[in-house]
């Protein structure tokens, strides 16, 4: 189970006939309180699409009940009409389920640029809300409903030790950048807290997390992470006792859009040690992952080490200053690179598992960072070069 594993949630997931292809399309998730506790992060890309904007002004208040997601449309750049449909979507569901359409948020995946298919989408919604159940079969259905490109549903849960469950589902396998990464996630737990807890956990939880997984630089329009809070446990507990909750289960969400990226062979960690600040690791360490001469030499079981320098020196002395004479690589154990040069022979290193570890030592500081990145596939070419034909 998953989101439906803390009290007080029930959840669906069915066909629609939003794609083209018969698969699920439509997943809802309803918060039966007695709390209805809210916060959510959202995409930093200018370009937002309609149900951003939508969910962005009604979680404002702290508050929800319901969420409805749909894959097979972004909904993206579809002008007044794209949110006259968001808006209809939360009016249509807000009446169904006898609750306020401004205690209705709206998420969309898919193809950015066309309308969704309204009549299928709001009559699957009414369906939805028919079929809303709790335990693993409903969560299955709804965390299937959202997938896109991805291959495997996406579930965790995490229970903290005052016996408070935190339960999500994720979607996302490509367009995997910073600023949470092209997801959909819907967090929920059955926590007392009101909505500057939830928040506060949301965000302390998201920037360790899926704030750290950069597969391809791309940053979508939808990106969302909702967190609804029911109270249904009737527990109480402290940001710090929410927050490392929801960080679990974010972690194992984002380990697992990781791991399931559009043709990946391998995950990649990229950790940066002995920086000035931890903002300049993860600048570094960013570059890295970013790096498609990294990525394609991984891809082909090459431990580069150059190309890993080369890229650790793009980034700016403002913004990580280190002496490039002290850099060290290390890839999957094996030392490659000290004090800026050749070490031990890159032969030595085993780049057959399925995850690569690439460490680098900037030697100026006593801060850390990491990001999590894949390396770069002909599939993931051929997969996005058709993703909309």
């Amino acid at each position: 189970m998953s989101i439906t594993r803390p009290r007080g949630f029930r959840a669906a997931g069915l066909d629609a006939g939003i794609k083209s292809a018969d698969a699920p399309d439509l997943a809802l998730v309803v918060n039966d309180g007695p709390r209805d506790t809210a916060a959510a992060v959202f995409t930093a890309n200018r370009v937002q699409a309609a149900p951003v904007l939508w969910s962005r002004r009604a979680v404002a208040d702290g508050r929800a009940r319901a969420v409805v997601l749909n894959s097979g449309g972004a909904n993206a750049c579809t002008g007044p009409d794209g949110f006259a449909d968001t808006h209809r979507t939360a009016e249509h569901l807000a009446g169904v389920l006898d609750v306020s359409a401004q205690d209705v948020l709206v998420c969309s995946t898919g193809l950015i640029g066309e309308r969704l298919p309204m009549e299928p989408l709001l009559t699957g919604a009414t369906a939805a809300a028919v079929q809303l159940a709790a335990g693993a079969e409903a969560d299955t259905a709804a965390a299937r409903a959202i997938m896109t490109t991805d291959s495997v549903p996406k579930t965790a849960e995490a229970t903290t030790g005052s016996g408070v469950v935190v339960g999500g589902i994720a979607k996302g396998a490509g367009m995997l950048a910073p600023q949470l990464a092209t997801m959909l996630v819907v967090l929920t737990t059955d926590a007392d807290v009101d909505a500057e807890i939830a928040r506060t956990a949301l965000r302390t939880a998201t920037s360790t997390t899926f704030d750290r997984v950069d597969s391809d630089a791309c940053m979508s329009t939808n990106d969302t992470v909702i967190l609804l809070a029911s109270g249904a446990s009737g527990l109480t507990v402290g940001v710090e006792e929410l927050t490392e909750a929801v960080r679990a289960v974010s972690a194992d969400l984002a380990r697992q859009l990781v791991a399931d990226a559009e043709g990946a062979g391998h995950d990649v960690h990229v950790v940066v040690r002995s920086a000035s600040t931890e903002d300049a690791a993860l600048a570094v360490a960013r570059e890295i992952a970013r790096s498609n001469l990294v990525k394609a030499a991984i891809f082909g079981n090459d431990p580069n080490w150059g190309r890993i320098v080369a890229a650790a020196g793009c980034v700016s002395e403002a913004d990580a200053p280190f002496d490039p004479a002290d850099l060290s690589v290390h890839v999957n154990g094996v030392q490659v690179c000290r004090e800026g040069g050749a070490h031990r022979d890159r032969s030595e290193v085993d780049m057959t598992p399925r995850e690569t570890v690439i460490e680098v030592d900037l030697g100026a500081g006593s801060a850390t960072g990491d990001i999590w990145t894949n390396d770069l596939t002909h599939d993931y070419v051929e997969e996005n070069s058709a993703y909309s034909s």
